[in-house]
């Protein structure tokens, strides 16, 4: 669904930080560096953004 506001482990913010991980990983650069230069250094921080999936557009049409 839509990116949680918060880590669910540590509570960091981090809703705002998926567009632009999407965008700079979409122009080739490779997520672990974006991750580093996000300033994302928790392992459970960066599988919130590494693993979500982005299903509203899925979602959408049964609604």
């Amino acid at each position: 669904m839509m990116v949680p506001v918060r880590c669910f482990t540590c509570g960091k913010v981090i809703g705002g930080i998926y567009p632009t991980y999407l965008k700079r990983v979409q122009m080739g650069e490779e997520p672990k560096a974006v991750l580093n230069d996000l300033g994302l250094k928790r392992y459970c921080c960066r599988r919130m953004i590494v693993a979500h999936a982005d299903l509203v557009d899925e979602v959408i049409p049964l609604g």
